[in-house]
């Protein structure tokens, strides 16, 4: 499948959830499947190598747009999260995204709006020790999102493997029979894993921000995490939020019944906070 759209294509835009029933209804009306990407733009070649993943499971591929203000806490960067509406589509259509969804906050969380998802197990601990309210607000709005879009296969980078694992705790509790998929993590050249964040690095963060990469891939080779933190100490990291290794399945602790290992971490380099993680 070619990775770029033909020049007659174009994207579709809704707003509205009932704009959304009627396009879905459309894309599904000769019988299509439908993939789905949810995302808080800005988009990267690592949301567009989602794209064309759901493509060559799907028949049509649904895109969603929107910054969730249920993961942000007060002292988080929900203003200032990076948004780029019109370069977000144009790069959707580049690589033939059928639908983009484009909610605003009341359309998602209307007026009397109460209701909100806690989740455990994979969400417990991990991100959940710094961004207590991080995860509740994922499961709230991919709830919401997947009610609304009803896909048949949704796609999510590792790169947030616990909101991975969450997502599919998720849509096996509810009974949600959507095929969640994982795919790998998309790096720079250097390893640095793409994010939407990386836009906050100076050019003098970002020429340090490969070494989370490099610290991680000496522990999986026999290193020792403490070793590991002290270098991305002395490297410029300011502060560590976790290096941890878990069970890749359950993100608990390792046991004798563990098949496949995690190893995770979340450093800030100045004002920007770097997830990333690799098998172990």
């Amino acid at each position: 499948m070619p990775d770029t759209a033909p020049m007659s294509f174009e994207t579709k835009r809704v707003r509205t959830l009932p704009a959304l029933r009627e396009a879905i209804t459309g894309l599904r009306s000769s019988g299509a499947t439908i993939g789905f990407v949810p995302t808080m733009g800005a988009l990267h070649d690592g949301h567009l190598a989602l794209v064309r993943h759901a493509k060559s499971l799907c028949d049509k591929v649904v895109v969603s747009i929107f910054v969730n203000p249920l993961q942000f806490a007060p002292t988080e960067d929900l203003d200032r999260y990076p948004r780029d509406e019109a370069g977000d589509v144009a790069r959707l259509q580049s690589v033939g995204c059928d639908l983009v969804y484009l909610p605003t906050v009341d359309v998602l969380y209307p007026e009397n709006f109460v209701s909100r998802i806690e989740m455990k197990g994979p969400a417990l601990g991990l991100e959940t020790d710094f961004r207590p309210q991080f995860f509740s607000g994922v499961a709230t709005v991919v709830s919401k999102l997947f009610h609304q879009v009803r896909p048949d296969v949704a796609v999510f980078g590792e790169k947030d493997f616990q909101q991975l694992a969450v997502v599919r705790a998720l849509v096996r509790d509810f009974d949600m029979g959507i095929d969640i998929v994982g795919l790998p993590t998309i790096r720079e050249s250097d390893g640095l894993a793409l994010s939407s964040r990386n836009a906050y690095l100076t050019p003098e963060e970002r020429a340090i921000a490969p070494k989370l990469h490099q610290a991680l891939k000496a522990i999986r080779d026999g290193g020792s995490i403490e070793d590991a933190k002290a270098e991305l100490t002395r490297a410029g990291f300011a502060q560590i939020d976790y290096i941890a290794l878990r069970d890749a399945e359950t993100l608990g602790d390792i046991t004798p019944d563990t098949r496949s290992r995690r190893l995770l971490a979340a450093l800030w380099l100045g004002k920007t906070r770097l997830i990333d993680n690799i098998a172990a």
